[in-house]
């Protein structure tokens, strides 16, 4: 069950995959972009709520942040699961199941009476979510013609990327009008009525070949052709990297715009997720760059625009650190999509088990990495914390220079 990558195909070869232009093309791409924004609003609409859930149900900060923690955890280990399970299972349905379930279980968190029930809840719904990332990439990868697979990509991760913003955005602005349970029950129908849109929306899989027939010994055997692999290890560091500086950064702005110079106030610094926004453009924009000028290239081009973001948020000026964050989410989300489309072209056979490896990277560098940064904030402020971004981005350049040679050996 080797992942190398095989011969470039000929045209004959996907003349019956979905082409750029096509009512084909058009219909799954925009399903994508439902999934990833159903999957990211429902996962972090409850990050501005914290403060409301610590005065509400009477626990302490760190507490409240359970109620986030517990979905990305199981979300991290439920990536992996669903990776395997993707080989048997039609993927459209598994997809749609895990929105739906999600939504339910969102839903059902903002009406629970209880602190206890709500963790469960989001505990279980960051379960059922790990349906959908990894299945949505190896989808792609199988349906789309490989050269509008960078732009579709990118597409989809311009769908996270817009609803991890309305998911911040949007429920602390409807928390404020109505109350947090209505904010998190308007939030969830959204989430429902996506998930019917992803599913009238998304042909059924026509390259899909379902195994029934695999077993735990032939899962691990796949993982481990893919952790083997002279490139795929590098992109899961990939996500790894440029996903924990991405948190750590977003994670402690807000400290710092809290205090002087800046003294801004909450609602203030929680209109910097519109800097999403810009991270949705560049996913699709990053996708069409890959297919015609390479992925390495625009890989260290998100790379770079994401270190001189970085550098930039270090300066005593509001606009330049506004536009630090905008740069640096332009920069992370063309790296995103990228390394997401170089993934699914190098699957295989088993694409799907590719992508959880390369998701569970992704998470976990937001939950460790990420999480690191607050030791850095706590013992030397912004400058310690833009120094750790910046390391990690250092090494992130270093990995892209190395599959950048490894690609051409490849190709040679």
């Amino acid at each position: 069950m080797s992942s190398s990558p095989s011969p470039a195909p000929t045209g004959a070869e996907h003349a019956d995959h979905a082409e750029p232009g096509t009512r084909a093309y058009r219909r799954i791409a925009f399903a994508l972009f439902l999934a990833g924004f159903t999957t990211f609003s429902l996962l972090y609409s409850v990050q501005p709520l914290l403060p409301l859930f610590a005065a509400e149900f009477q626990v302490g900060a760190a507490t409240s942040a359970l109620a986030l923690s517990l979905a990305t955890g199981a979300l991290a280990f439920a990536i992996l699961c669903a990776g395997a399970l993707s080989e048997s299972m039609d993927r459209k349905r598994l997809m749609f199941g895990s929105m739906a379930m999600a939504a339910l279980l969102n839903l059902i968190a903002s009406v629970v009476p209880s602190w206890r029930g709500m963790l469960v809840a989001r505990a279980l719904e960051g379960l059922v979510l790990g349906g959908v990332p990894a299945v949505a990439m190896a989808y792609l990868a199988e349906e789309i013609h490989p050269k509008g697979l960078g732009r579709a990509m990118g597409q989809y991760v311009g769908g996270t990327a817009f609803g991890g913003m309305m998911g911040r955005v949007g429920v602390s602005m409807l928390s404020d009008a109505f109350g947090w349970r209505p904010a998190l029950f308007i939030v969830s129908v959204l989430g429902l009525l996506a998930a019917i849109g992803f599913w009238l929306l998304l042909p059924p899989s026509r390259h899909f070949v379902r195994r029934t027939d695999v077993k735990l010994a032939e899962h691990v055997a796949a993982w481990r052709s893919h952790l083997t692999h002279p490139m795929l290890p590098l992109l899961f560091a990939m996500g790894f990297l440029m996903m924990g500086m991405f948190v750590a950064v977003y994670n402690y702005a807000g400290f710092r715009l809290m205090k002087p110079p800046f003294s801004l106030s909450q609602s203030a610094i929680g209109l910097i997720f519109c800097a999403y926004l810009f991270g949705i453009a560049a996913s699709a924009t990053a996708g069409s760059l890959s297919d015609r000028f390479g992925r390495a290239p625009a890989l260290l081009s998100g790379i770079a625009l994401a270190g001189g973001g970085v550098v930039l948020t270090a300066a005593g000026w509001l606009p330049a650190v506004i536009l630090g964050i905008v740069l640096l989410t332009i920069g992370f989300f063309v790296a995103h999509s990228v390394s997401s489309a170089w993934v699914g072209a190098l699957g295989g056979r088993s694409k799907g088990h590719a992508a959880s490896l390369y998701l569970l990277a992704y998470y976990l560098g937001s939950s460790t990495l990420g999480a690191m940064g607050g030791w850095f904030w706590d013992h030397g402020g912004w400058a310690a914390l833009s120094g750790y971004a910046l390391a990690m981005l250092a090494v992130a350049a270093i990995t892209a220079w190395v599959l950048r040679t490894r690609s051409r050996a490849e190709a040679a």
